[in-house]
């Protein structure tokens, strides 16, 4: 059992605001704060960092936001789920979208703020995340596009790509799709299904699991088009993700095309 840290004493005193938010990742190094400079002397951007300033400035004081997981530097959000504690008594819940936006920069959007339970918390009580990664095949992207997918200069056979996907189901050993410095105590966890699909004229490649190591999903796609291209046999794609050998992964895919697409709490 995960152990749950505590935010504070008066925690039962504090009314717990859950958050969704979307976020353009371009320019940002990720949702984590980092304390941390850049080689020009100046902080690195991080979603929960001026989220959190948001928050300061609004409450007078510092407070700290939690988040269902984090996203790597590029990496986009349709739905991320966090969580604050609040000591603001008169404003309804709802009000923290329009007061939390007006002190954000463009590229962060407050969508949905709520009044929660006083234990709920946005990582430790999710069931699942989804992801999608989007990808310009056969085409040249156009300019705008090129910020939220991937331009790949080929048509790829879903067909094949989905019956590798039917290995991605269930739990197991991820090792294969782990980065090297990646510090989880464990690498197990439960996937609930991956799929391609056509969208318009885009492919979207979409995994919904329990939780992802650092640079999984990115990593799993990668290896997926790998061996696609190879014609690989379905069966043979089976024995290279139970080898547990990092070394037969494919190239990790960049992080442009990724979303958090959802995060899914019990009902």
């Amino acid at each position: 059992m995960t152990n749950r840290p505590v935010h504070f004493s008066t925690e039962e005193t504090l009314r717990n605001i859950r958050l969704v938010i979307a976020y353009d990742g371009t320019d940002f190094s990720g949702w984590q704060r980092q304390d941390g400079k850049n080689g020009g002397g100046q902080s690195r951007r991080t979603v929960q960092g001026e989220i959190e300033a948001a928050l300061a400035v609004l409450h007078k004081h510092p407070v700290a936001l939690t988040g269902s997981g984090r996203t790597d530097a590029g990496v986009h959000a349709k739905a991320q789920a966090a969580n604050f504690y609040t000591d603001i008594t008169g404003m309804e819940a709802g009000r923290f979208v329009p007061a939390l936006n007006s002190l954000l920069s463009p590229d962060i959007r407050i969508m949905e703020a709520g009044e929660a339970p006083p234990q709920f918390h946005s990582r430790f009580d999710a069931a699942s995340r989804t992801y999608r990664y989007f990808f310009i095949p056969r085409r040249q992207a156009l300019p705008w596009e090129r910020r939220y997918a991937c331009q790949l200069w080929r048509q790829p056979d879903i067909s094949l790509l989905n019956e590798y996907c039917r290995f991605l189901r269930g739990e197991f050993d991820c090792t294969v799709f782990a980065a090297p410095t990646d510090k989880s105590r464990s690498r197990h966890r439960y996937l609930y299904g991956a799929c391609f699909f056509a969208e318009k004229n885009r492919l979207v490649f979409e995994i919904r699991a329990n939780a992802f190591l650092w640079k999984m999903f990115r990593s799993i796609g990668g290896t997926l088009l790998f061996y696609e291209e190879k014609k690989t046999s379905p069966e043979t794609f089976r024995s290279i993700i139970n080898s547990g050998k990092r070394e037969l992964a494919g190239p990790t895919l960049p992080p442009e095309g990724l979303f958090l697409w959802s995060v899914e709490y019990p009902s």
